[in-house]
């Protein structure tokens, strides 16, 4: 039987990878493993570990990172590394996985990638190809998959700049997104249930809020988060469901930032650590727009005919519909993008767009890879010109 490890860091990322861990975990050709690490282990950002287990998977190993008390800083993420490498080696050393699958781009899923590659265990990579100018991440992004021998990218565009970095195509694989997926096998709340689950009324002057620090560029995360709640001060009609950023360098001024306009706004806003993607989704369906600078405005919810605001350059380069309106980080730009995408206009060109992120069986094209491709096939990689 196959020991398949799969390895997850925040409340987003369990969310796309849940069906998958499923699938692992059912069959009989596969052994699941869960290594459970980063924001799942942090009070501040939910203690999210207890939806994994609340969904019925064992988490097989901990790796614990973070450290309340640290400044959120470049420093302390690094240190928050530097323990995720360690606390890797002894999980995979313990488990001996077959092979570990890790998705995305985070300084977390670097350190379990790297830590795969010495020990000379397979890495199946997720949501490879992207591009996202705009943070650190990008660069995470492309080092995981030079150290993969696996890719499953979301996107023909995305596959061929996988190729692009030397990986074979053979073994790059055009899958779709797994968040889009969800949409459509996650059985969603009605407006009626959500409301209550969430304690807040939906109408048609809400938008669903997520805003991440962005890790590169001329403005600090206290300076773009400032204008962009300074705007949202000024649209004083729109009622706004916040989710928490993620445990990247300079959140804590985003999460600081949200809870003062909560403070003072208390009768149109709200924010949640975590969802869960049930929640979240459902709340997505029925809201008027998402607004921010999360992969979910791009990826997911333009499935849902919905307009959505992408500020700043964090996810500058990804692949887009044409229900997403750009604006820039500073208060004018994000005023005249909150009037664009709650305008009737946009509205209706959300509902006929099409989601360059859509294909049919995502969770089980990736399955059927990862449980069958002969391992001793993955024993070392062959640099791939594009000349060939």
């Amino acid at each position: 039987m196959r020991k398949i490890c799969v390895v997850t860091g925040t409340r987003a990322e369990y969310g796309l990878l849940s069906r998958l861990m499923r699938m692992i975990k059912e069959s009989d050709m596969t052994q699941l493993q869960v290594v459970a690490t980063n924001m799942h282990f942090s009070p501040k950002y939910g203690n999210t570990y207890k939806e994994i287990e609340a969904d019925g998977f064992t988490i097989d190993k901990r790796v614990p990172i973070i450290d309340e008390e640290a400044p959120n800083d470049g420093h302390s993420t690094v240190l928050e590394m530097s323990r995720a490498l360690s606390g890797f080696a002894d999980a995979y050393r313990d488990l001996k996985p077959d092979m570990v699958v890790v998705l995305g781009d985070r300084y977390e899923i670097l350190a379990a990638a790297a830590a795969a590659l010495i020990m000379r265990i397979p890495i199946a990579h997720i949501s490879g190809g992207d591009v996202t100018e705009g943070a650190f991440d990008d660069a995470i992004r492309h080092s995981i998959t030079k150290m993969s021998q696996l890719h499953f990218p979301s996107t023909e565009e995305y596959r061929k700049r996988v190729i692009q970095l030397g990986e074979q195509p053979d073994r790059v694989f055009n899958v779709g997104s797994l968040g889009v997926e969800n949409i459509k096998r996650i059985p969603l709340m009605s407006k009626q249930e959500i409301e209550r689950e969430i304690d807040f009324k939906i109408d048609d002057k809400t938008i669903l809020v997520t805003y991440h620090p962005v890790t590169l560029g001329g403005k600090t995360a206290k300076e773009d988060i400032d204008d962009f709640i300074a705007a949202l001060q000024e649209k004083k009609d729109l009622r706004v469901i916040f989710t928490m950023p993620n445990s990247d360098t300079g959140s804590q001024f985003i999460v600081d930032a949200i809870n003062k306009f909560i403070a003072d706004n208390a009768h149109r806003a709200k924010a949640y650590k975590s969802l869960g993607v049930k929640r979240y989704l459902s709340v997505m369906r029925q809201v008027a727009a998402v607004v921010g600078n999360s992969s979910s405005g791009l990826v997911e919810v333009p499935s849902f005919g919905i307009p959505t605001l992408n500020i700043g350059d964090r996810q500058k380069g990804r692949l887009a519909a044409t229900s997403v309106y750009n604006c820039g980080p500073d208060k004018n730009a994000v005023l005249k993008g909150l009037d664009v995408v709650m305008s009737e206009s946009c509205r209706l060109e959300a509902k006929r767009t099409h989601n360059p992120y859509e294909k049919e069986n995502t969770a089980e094209e990736i399955f059927k890879v990862i449980s069958t491709y002969p391992l001793e096939e993955l024993n070392q990689k062959h640099f791939y010109d594009i000349n060939q």
